[in-house]
């Protein structure tokens, strides 16, 4: 069987696509990436008497919202242990709270606004057959928070392992009909949304953000980055608080709806789910997540994900997340005049993180209360996570650029990729089955890293930070924010 390799929530197409900005604009907040944190946003912006606008580079939930698994979980592998260790216990029990309002809150949304998402209600596992220590750590510090849960040694699935645990009050749903439908409620409230509408900079002056785009120019007095890796090194210097994981995920069809979800202690994580559409059920099963920057061959990955319980996938595509240092999200003002916003750095569980951004962000911009503005805060103190993780966040990104540019011709390529020089200009050409050459810049124009060529999805990606770029050179997903197609001129 032929898989897609694409994403298996890709196949929720949109109904109507909105136009790309035509002429210059004044608003009161411009949001920029239409995912679910920026859609969060804006929908907590509805009836808020405030101009808004928000615009994507490409069309709305078609970036990394739409390769996430789509769980609704506040048992997120040992990232409770870790916030602990990092921030203490008082936090962790912060961030707990954080999660489980993030749950609420989208049920609620889906409840008032009958939204049509196949929200499911599933007991979530953590389990493991070598970490059992960290697995008992995480287990004790959850009954000290006052969470219900059980051990267990085996999944509903029959799956035996040494030790585990579970909680029944976690959810599975199809992010990309949710994030349509808040996108069609915000549309029918006044709030502007612009798709295929890329900015290019962004210049702040006189208290006023200007927001430049191929088509027209946005000016707004706050900015919230919802994109999920911000383009420009500064203020931020994101690179040096982050690296980045990349996982792999097929899914393929299943006799039955297994109304769990779970997911390993150890790494590389294993992860599971299942999905229900009207005529079929499919089992979600995502493994070999790994330090983008540490392992290159994506086709050997991919191998391994289709190769696992002898199942031929019907879908099969990889996600990168953004993993910080410290463990915790970085949401909020990112500069002295707390109006340009940030949303990011999620540790692989966006669809509660990106939730609970979107009221983060509204309730700063709208001059309400929220008792994590402090907690996700992206001005936060130095802390041990920092300390410890900066080395590892400095050296993958520097071995990834020597490692990629030393031998650009990987072994395991496929013989129509090849690589020359032009004008002092490398490049890569990819020759497809129609015997057409599709040439590209083999080099990252956000922090200059050499790409590697994804055969299974046809990109090109980079190591360092994420971007990608199809076989054309046009930008799929940032922080890249320039097209690499070649140009003989």
């Amino acid at each position: 069987m032929k898989y897609k390799n694409i994403s298996i929530w890709s196949d929720a197409k949109q109904e109507n696509v909105c136009e790309n900005l035509s002429s210059n604009i004044d608003v009161d907040v411009l949001i920029i990436g239409g995912g679910i944190t920026g859609l969060s946003t804006a929908y907590h912006l509805i009836n808020s008497n405030l101009k808004v606008c928000l615009v994507d580079k490409n069309e709305i939930a078609s970036g990394v919202t739409c390769r996430t698994t789509g769980k609704l979980t506040y048992l997120q592998e040992n990232i409770l242990s870790k916030v602990a260790k990092y921030h203490g216990i008082s936090k962790a029990k912060d961030y707990l709270d954080s999660q489980i309002d993030a749950i609420n809150l989208v049920k609620a949304i889906i409840t008032k606004e009958n939204i049509s998402c196949d929200l499911q209600e599933v007991s979530s596992y953590i389990f493991s057959n070598d970490k059992v220590n960290k697995i008992k750590k995480e287990m004790d510090l959850l009954n000290k928070l006052n969470v219900k849960l059980e051990p267990a040694t085996t999944l509903p699935n029959g799956k035996c392992f040494n030790y585990g645990f579970f909680v029944k009050d976690t959810y599975v749903f199809h992010p990309i009909k949710y994030l349509h439908a808040i996108k069609n409620i915000c549309l029918n409230n006044n709030i502007n949304i612009y798709e295929n509408t890329k900015v290019i900079s962004i210049n702040y002056e006189n208290s006023i953000y200007e927001c430049v785009t191929e088509t027209g120019t946005i000016k707004a007095k706050y900015v919230v980055l919802a994109m999920h890796y911000p383009y420009f090194l500064f203020p931020f210097l994101l690179p040096l608080k982050t690296t980045i994981e990349k996982s792999y995920i097929k899914a393929y069809e299943v006799s039955c709806d297994n109304k769990f979800s779970a997911i390993t202690i150890s790494k590389p994580t294993i992860s599971m789910r299942f999905h229900q559409t009207k005529d079929k059920c499919y089992q979600l099963y995502l493994n070999n997540s790994h330090n983008s920057c540490v392992k290159f061959n994506d086709k050997e990955c991919f191998k391994d994900l289709t190769n696992v319980n002898n199942q031929e996938p019907e879908y099969l595509w990889s996600n990168k997340d953004i993993i910080t240092n410290d463990a915790l999200p970085f949401i909020g003002p990112i500069d002295d005049t707390n109006t340009l916003l940030i949303g990011t750095g999620y540790n692989t569980w966006g669809m509660t993180n990106g939730s609970i951004a979107g009221k983060i962000l509204s309730d700063i911009i709208l001059n309400k209360e929220n008792k994590y503005v402090k907690l996700f805060s992206p001005k936060r103190s130095l802390n041990l996570g920092k300390i410890i993780n900066l080395p590892v966040s400095i050296g993958s990104s520097a071995c990834a650029i020597v490692k990629t540019k030393i031998h650009k011709n990987k072994e395991w390529y496929p013989d129509n990729v090849r690589f020359e020089t032009r004008k002092g200009k490398n490049i890569a050409i990819y020759t497809d089955e129609n015997k057409k050459e599709h040439i590209v810049y083999n080099i990252c124009p956000h922090l200059k890293c050499s790409l590697l060529f994804n055969d299974v999805e046809k990109t090109w990606d980079c190591p360092c930070h994420g971007s990608r770029f199809d076989i054309d050179g046009n930008t799929i997903e940032g922080p890249s924010n320039y097209n690499i197609t070649y140009k003989d001129n």
